[in-house]
């Protein structure tokens, strides 16, 4: 089972300005040495040596998250505007069928839908699953005029809506796909994905504080190997957005342990935040997954473009 993240922002995608960049320039700039311009190798060195934050990015998309079976089956989990770059991976280009699983319908989730390129490819077919009923009609708002010059009726013919009960069991191929209900305004769902023994939970858009798991939150999270977590904030901005749905890096990572997860990948940065700043939250939730529990638990960033394979 391989994993590749495409979108990893939360709320609105968030590009990088220019100032940014200009600030990843000037920092390399200033610790940059004669010797490390002397060959092609001296300077593609230097730039391996360069802190993560200023050497590339963590992406700007919203959220879409692919998983891709043993038997080259292709799950999609959220259709953020990072299903456009999907779309766009050549190495995909011969697949013809896609199961999209929605954790819930605010935008970010699914303004990248109309954007997949395979959409408007008549060989390809689409099943769209949910816990949500009746999510067709929502589903092609966004694909009327005068929101998108396609409208939805174009593509509906091979798109088919599936509902899903949480702690039912759902097979994709030789994979299985279980969802629980979790804490977010409108509620949202989190999906396991088991093959072979081997478990990845993708977990958006939660809200962790005060929350007690239940037998379908543990069928989902316990023991899993890989968990995908909201980690939107830092403790003293998530004290300021309660009830807003997302979480702070530290009560995700008290959640996994509860839930005796391996590793974890933070996830769904907030747009307001910065390369540096989020990885200064991730060597924060690295110091604090040591502090909290006697077992290892592996802590790693959800970065655009990067996959880990189960």
């Amino acid at each position: 089972m391989d994993v590749k993240f495409w979108g990893v922002r939360g709320s609105l995608a968030a590009p990088l300005l220019p100032e940014q960049v200009q600030a990843k320039i000037n920092a390399a700039v200033q610790i940059i040495q004669p010797k490390d311009l002397e060959s092609q190798d001296a300077r593609q060195k230097f730039l391996s040596s360069l802190p993560p934050y200023v050497y590339g990015t963590i992406g700007g998309n919203t959220p879409c998250v692919q998983v891709t079976s043993s038997s080259n089956d292709v799950l999609i989990f959220d259709a953020g505007t990072g299903m456009r770059a999907l779309g766009l991976d050549s190495r995909i280009a011969a697949v013809t069928h896609y199961s999209l699983f929605l954790s819930h319908l605010h935008w970010d989730h699914i303004q990248g839908f109309p954007f997949f390129g395979p959409l408007y490819d008549s060989n390809v077919t689409i099943d769209i699953y949910s816990p949500v009923e009746d999510i067709a009609e929502m589903f092609a708002r966004q694909m009327r005029a005068p929101f998108y010059p396609v409208d939805f009726n174009v593509v509906k013919d091979r798109i088919k809506f599936n509902v899903i009960l949480p702690g039912k069991e759902c097979r994709v191929g030789g994979v299985t796909v279980v969802c629980c209900k979790m804490n977010h305004p409108g509620d949202s769902y989190s999906y396991s994905v088991e093959e072979d023994g081997k478990k990845v939970v993708y977990a958006t858009d939660i809200e962790l504080s005060d929350f007690e798991a239940d037998d379908d939150v543990k069928k989902v999270f316990g023991g899993a190997d890989v968990a995908i977590l909201d980690s939107q904030y830092t403790p003293q901005d998530a004290l300021g957005k309660s009830k807003w749905g997302h979480s702070a890096f530290s009560y995700a990572l008290d959640f996994a342990v509860e839930m005796n997860v391996k590793k974890m990948y933070l996830f769904h940065y907030d747009p307001s935040y910065d390369d540096k700043k989020v990885n200064s939250i991730f060597q924060s939730a690295k110091m604090y997954s040591k502090s909290i529990s006697t077992e290892k638990l592996e802590v790693e960033l959800a970065i655009e473009g990067k996959s880990f394979s189960l």
